[in-house]
């Protein structure tokens, strides 16, 4: 950014046809480790005439220094910055933790003023943040938590299941709802179970593990699951896609039945719909039980449901919320 304006006599001013000198205000992420800059902040650190910092444990400052970078202690003003720049000189500012909003303030009032011929003005990342960088800070939140909360320190996995269950049940309703806001929530909702079941799982004093093993798990897991993406099968429909997760699944989990796996404390429509399609998947010649009543009649609506590729919970989830709303609307009726 250019903040050139025309300059008079006195502090900040530079002479005709010299250069107004340049401010770059470095900017760093904690998410990345020190010392990983860009090539065009080394590039500028090395080259800089003067560089400061007012935040003396930043924790950049000892790579800088093993560098060959000097870095000046001070925080100095703005009007001290446009002047240390006289004579065409780069000065960078390594940003505090806290941000510099005094500084840059100070900056833009200046050059605002039209008083003063400004340096020019740089905002230079140092280092940027990866994909799901964010995730560190929600397991330092969740350590500082855990150690502070008079609840949270004493939770269990098993005081905590039922809430995975309701934030379960939130994220479903978020997105059958098709609303975008409360989805992005609910997520964080689940992501939280995760990364506190994670957690307490650090303090068992027998079989513990962080949520880096947790993560590291479900990575290997995915990889081997996917050998058409990571190896040298080839899958070219979402049906081969299947056979593959299948097979590979079988392979790992080694187990005796179809049914092993299946958790029968899930929804019933669910429970029933899981185990048709596992009967249905490897092949085998179980025919539905024939029996008086509606549990069995259920039975053979979520089998058939399955077999028509459609989700018989949310199916029934979709006729209940139209019932909602009829139910409603004759309350509204008979309220009129």
């Amino acid at each position: 950014m250019n903040a050139n304006s025309p300059g008079t006599a006195g502090s900040g001013a530079s002479s005709p046809g010299e250069s107004p000198g340049r401010i770059v205000l470095l900017t760093t992420s904690h998410r990345v480790a020190p010392g990983l800059l860009s090539w065009s902040a080394w590039q500028t650190l090395r080259e800089a005439h003067r560089v400061l910092c007012a935040d003396q444990d930043h924790p950049q400052l000892p790579y800088l220094r093993e560098a060959g970078v000097t870095v000046e202690p001070g925080s100095p003003t703005a009007m001290e910055l446009v002047d240390g720049c006289a004579e065409g000189r780069t000065v960078v500012v390594i940003a505090s933790g806290e941000g510099d909003q005094a500084l840059t303030d100070g900056l833009a009032r200046l050059a605002g003023s039209g008083r003063f011929s400004m340096p020019d003005l740089e905002l230079l990342p140092a280092s940027y943040d990866l994909p799901g960088a964010r995730l560190l800070d929600l397991v330092q939140v969740m350590d500082r938590i855990r150690a502070d909360c008079p609840w949270s320190s004493g939770q269990t996995h098993e005081g905590l299941a039922k809430y995975a269950l309701e934030e379960s049940y939130e994220l479903v309703e978020a997105i059958e709802a098709g609303d975008r806001e409360e989805l992005r929530e609910e997520l964080g909702d689940v992501l939280l179970q995760v990364v506190f079941h994670a957690r307490i799982a650090e303090d068992d004093p027998e079989e513990p593990f962080s949520v880096d093993d947790v993560a590291g798990t479900i990575v290997d897991k995915l990889i081997h699951r996917h050998p058409h993406v990571f190896g040298d099968e080839s899958a070219r429909t979402p049906e081969e896609v299947r056979e593959h997760w299948l097979r590979t699944k079988a392979e790992e989990k080694r187990r005796g039945s179809v049914t092993e796996g299946v958790p029968l404390g899930q929804p019933a429509l669910a429970l029933a719909a899981k185990l048709a399609s596992r009967t249905r998947t490897a092949g085998l010649d179980a025919a539905l039980p024939q029996g008086q009543g509606i549990g069995y009649e259920l039975l053979a609506l979520a089998a058939r449901a399955d077999a028509a590729g459609t989700d018989p919970e949310a199916a029934l989830r979709a006729a209940a919320r139209a019932y909602r709303d009829a139910i409603l609307a004759a309350e509204a009726r008979g309220r009129g």
